[in-house]
């Protein structure tokens, strides 16, 4: 791949294929994603956000933050329709020449498109922010200030459209502070995807170890890690899905017992919601 490097002691994993794999045609599950990408326009499954010529954003088929039932947006064009939680996003690049690069090459290798990528996710994640602000802010100490203000607003006799909102409002609770925006060392999929969640994993498809440790250890590196240097450890994260299991608001280790965890998160959840 143009302006790759591979470190010099420990290679990295072998270059994506810079064709459509066959697999395509068989059905492999990880070539799932080219539904999204090649016809947003028919709105595959009603997990179509947003799309132009460049990018396609998804509600992720099997959230790991905050999952909740959904109904189909009137216009996919238009995040503003959207009617389901959008707090487990990814990000697709239509180019089908980026389609199966190493995320972690390209977007380290290429800054005018890590640049591209970084104004999308930050945008994606205050639209993530405002989905979580709208499904807890009631419950949220910290955004009561925002809550009264906007239910006395709201009440006015002329009320302002939502883009002028915020502006008219106290700041509350900083809901962007609990989204995380990133890609995995080892994508489980062909296509190139960001994934753009809420760290607090309220959802009942967070159900392996794996699915933890992915998002909450280095093994996802954030767009704040990029670009890497060459030789980075981050290419290589050894064996990870051995690593201890650690609650993201706490710390408390759980080693490998899963079981637990998600027992203890029940409880962390609740009192992240009252903060």
């Amino acid at each position: 791949m143009t302006g790759a490097k591979k470190p010099k002691n420990d290679p990295l994993p072998p270059p994506p294929p810079t064709h459509k794999p066959k697999a395509n045609k068989t059905g492999d599950f990880r070539d799932a994603l080219s539904l999204y990408i090649e016809h947003p326009e028919t709105n595959p499954e009603g997990r179509i956000v947003e799309y132009d010529d460049e990018f396609v954003v998804i509600n992720d088929k099997f959230p790991k933050s905050s999952y909740a039932s959904h109904s189909r947006p009137t216009n996919p064009q238009r995040a503003s329709d959207l009617t389901f939680p959008r707090v487990h996003l990814l990000l697709l690049p239509r180019d089908p020449k980026i389609y199966y690069q190493h995320p972690l090459q390209y977007l380290s290798a290429n800054p005018a498109f890590l640049a591209k990528v970084r104004t999308r996710v930050q945008r994606l994640k205050a639209l993530a922010a405002s989905e979580l602000r709208r499904q807890y802010g009631a419950q949220s100490a910290s955004d009561a200030p925002y809550q009264t203000a906007l239910e006395t607003l709201m009440s006015s006799d002329d009320p302002p459209p939502p883009e002028a909102r915020d502006a008219l409002l106290p700041p509350g609770r900083d809901w962007s502070r609990e989204i995380v925006a990133g890609v995995h060392t080892h994508p489980s999929m062909n296509h190139m995807h960001i994934h753009v969640l809420s760290r607090e994993h309220n959802s009942p498809r967070l159900i392996s170890k794996k699915h933890y440790l992915s998002f909450n250890t280095s093994f996802l590196v954030t767009m704040e890690d990029f670009p890497l240097e060459e030789g980075s450890l981050r290419f290589r994260p050894g064996n990870w899905p051995n690593w201890d299991l650690k609650c993201w608001r706490c710390g408390m280790n759980f080693q490998n017992k899963m079981a637990a965890l998600v027992r203890h998160l029940e409880g962390e959840i609740e009192e992240w919601k009252k903060e």
